[in-house]
Parts: structure tokens; C-alpha cells; sequence
């Protein structure tokens, strides 16, 4: 099998997911070949309507007149702070603590943002935004250096925890995740190397959820067993 796949990636996702899926695809379909696209999940759905990219990995979607989805996995979302902060990936943070320290959010608009908002909506403490960006990596530098803490998917943060450069716990008191779907062209039939990466975009992340690389996160009931 061969061919040229284009496939869409939240940003948050790229750098836990992407090299494992070039490595498993290099194994098991040494014909098919990667280009990669990063972006907001809204952009990334404009493109796989558009035929920018054949597949995509999005969040909190369902199926769409253009669109099917597959579900891939929920992954809670954490708080993030500096290495000192002493932050634990087996201590659920709540909100109200979170809320007490001033913060490195997304801009008003994004989806992040937006399910932030929704969480510490019940909560009667306003937020001391220190600074908002577009960009996650931005969001990171900033908690390095010491503007604030912030909040991101785990797949966003889980190397970084790891190797002691940020400390992280997810949230709780509300707890919130996010799902994570395959985008798929509703169409009569899939080309074969999309169907080849779709599947093996279901492997990896079993794989890295089950290895715990992948921190708070969970396969859906049909794909425990």
C-alpha cells in the first residue's frame, strides 16, 4: 500500500502523538507517507471539508452532514505550574485552588478557553488573568517563567511532567475532560492509506494510554476489552 496522507492535529496533541504514528505507520504500511497539519480544532474541521487534510484528530465533535467521527479517547484537562509548585499527577488540584493563582489562559474564543470558562463557572472566584495567547507553547514559556499557572490537556503536558520541567495534577471539583474523535470525509469509501492511518491512529493511542504515557486518559467502553 501507498499513497500521501494529509492529516489535521490539535497542537496540543502533536508532540505525544504525531512521531508515535509516523513510527507504528513506518512498521506497518512502510508506503504511507505523513503531511502533517497543526491548527484549532474549528480549522482543522474546515480543512478535512475542505480536502485540505484526509483525516484529523478533533475534539468534543460528533458526526456532521460532511463529517464522521470515530471515538479515539477522553483525556482529563490539568492544572499547570512551575516545577516548584510541587504539582503531582496522582493529586487531583481543585478549581478553587487553581483560582487562587494568576493565570496563563487561551484567548477568549478558543475552545480551551471556552471549556475553562464552563468549569469554574460555579465557582465564586474571578480569575487574575496575567496574560491570554493563541498558543500553547506560548502558555508553557509563560508558566516557565514565572507569569503564572495555566491549564491544558494532559497530552499537552504529560513529557514535560515527566521530565521535571512543569509539574501538573489534573483538575477536579468539577472534574473535566475532553473528547478526543478521528475526523473522517463522509464519503462511500475511504481511500485505503486514510482507512491504514485511521487505524493505526486507534493502536497508538490505545498504546499510550495503556503504557500510562498518555496521563488521565481513557479508551472508550468498546475498546477496553
Amino acid at each position: 500500500m501507498t499513497g500521501l496522507v494529509s492529516v489535521g492535529v490539535l497542537e496540543s496533541l502533536s508532540e505525544l502523538v504525531v512521531s508515535e504514528l509516523v513510527e507504528a505507520l513506518a512498521d506497518d504500511y512502510p508506503g504511507v507517507k505523513l503531511r502533517v497539519l497543526t491548527g484549532f480544532s474549528g480549522y482543522l474541521q474546515s480543512w478535512l471539508d475542505d480536502d485540505v487534510v484526509d483525516i484529523a484528530l478533533l475534539y468534543n465533535l460528533s458526526d456532521t452532514p460532511a463529517m464522521r467521527v470515530v471515538p479515539l479517547l477522553s483525556e482529563r484537562l490539568w492544572a499547570v505550574a512551575p516545577p516548584g509548585a510541587g504539582l503531582q499527577p496522582s493529586v487531583p488540584l481543585t478549581w478553587r485552588q487553581l483560582l487562587g493563582e494568576p493565570l496563563v489562559l487561551p484567548i477568549v474564543g478558543h475552545g480551551l478557553r471556552s471549556l475553562i470558562d464552563r468549569a469554574r463557572g460555579g465557582i465564586d472566584l474571578e480569575p487574575v488573568v496575567a496574560v491570554q495567547t493563541n498558543s500553547m507553547s506560548v502558555q508553557k514559556q509563560m508558566v516557565l517563567a514565572g507569569h503564572g499557572w495555566t491549564v491544558l490537556p494532559a497530552a499537552g503536558v504529560a513529557q514535560d511532567v515527566q521530565d521535571g520541567r512543569l509539574s501538573g495534577a489534573p483538575l477536579g471539583e468539577p472534574a473535566l475532560s475532553r473528547s478526543v474523535v478521528i475526523g473522517l470525509p463522509r464519503v462511500t469509501r475511504i481511500p485505503p492509506a486514510v482507512e491504514a492511518v485511521s487505524v493505526t491512529l486507534l493502536r497508538v493511542a490505545r498504546g499510550l494510554v495503556d503504557s500510562g504515557r498518555w496521563p488521565s486518559a481513557s479508551l472508550p467502553a468498546e475498546r477496553r476489552q
